[in-house]
């Protein structure tokens, strides 16, 4: 069934532009340099642990996200502090982080501890790209989903980059003794938890978070609301009613 209206995407430039800044840092805290690649390189380099073992660490890294992922998304598509748990799982995955650089043994001598710290961080960044999708679709509907979440990714891997370019030339000129590249973890974390501290509460419309309706009727910065392009898909009983939502916006607002 074809829809008589097109719904426009709602207009929240500033949540918008603070979306694409807390994106620009949180590719750090997902799977940035310190995250994956400079942990694996400190911990062969400066702690000589064997591939092997390192292998065997994100191995499990790899696995908890898979078993979490799930889970995760549930937690993030119920709970109206969506802003809180993204702000969390970025504090206590930076904290593992730092404990894994500062904690490591040489020659894996506490191999079991730091098994069980990335098991503990893969299930805690699961939680980091349901929460940052979830607040954007809270902020743009479904329909602006797709272009937001591009320029989320687009912003996302080009923070990264900044980051890996800087500190390989940091590690080029302190190696072997490279641990000072794991200043950049905190230094992402305090970026994304500020940014998101900016983001209103009115900002986010849990419906249009959770697809009960296509664009969020929250206001914008000007006070503008986008209330007249709001459309429900799913009826009191929690069925679709396309044909409802049909017949309601042929119907002019009064």
């Amino acid at each position: 069934m074809t829809m008589s209206t097109s719904v426009e995407e709602p207009t929240k430039p500033h949540a918008r532009f603070l979306l694409g800044l807390v994106a620009l840092f949180l590719g750090e805290l997902r799977d940035g340099l310190t995250m994956i690649n400079m942990q694996s390189a400190f911990l062969i380099v400066s702690k000589y642990y064997t591939e092997k073992q390192v292998g065997v660490m994100f191995f499990v890294f790899g696995i908890s996200q898979f078993l979490f992922q799930a889970p995760a998304g549930y937690i993030m598509d119920y709970t109206d502090k969506k802003v809180f748990c993204l702000g969390l799982a970025c504090l206590l995955t930076t904290a593992i982080t730092l404990l894994t650089a500062t904690t490591a043994q040489e020659f894996g001598a506490n191999i079991g501890f730091m098994v069980v710290l990335k098991f503990l961080q893969g299930g805690i960044t699961a939680m980091i790209p349901p929460g940052l999708n979830s607040i954007t679709q809270g902020i743009v509907g479904s329909v602006g989903m797709t272009k937001q979440v591009s320029e989320n990714e687009m912003r996302n891997h080009f923070g990264t980059a900044i980051i890996v370019l800087t500190g390989s030339l940091i590690a080029f000129g302190t190696y072997p003794n490279i641990g000072i590249l794991f200043v950049v973890s905190p230094i992402a974390c305090a970026g994304v938890i500020y940014f998101l501290s900016q983001i209103r509460p009115e900002d986010i419309d849990h419906d249009a978070a959770r697809g009960l309706k296509a664009t969020s009727d929250s206001p914008d910065a000007e006070g503008n609301s986008t209330e007249n392009t709001e459309y429900k898909l799913t009826g009191p009983d929690g069925v679709p009613a396309a044909a409802d939502a049909e017949s309601a916006a042929a119907t002019p607002m009064e």
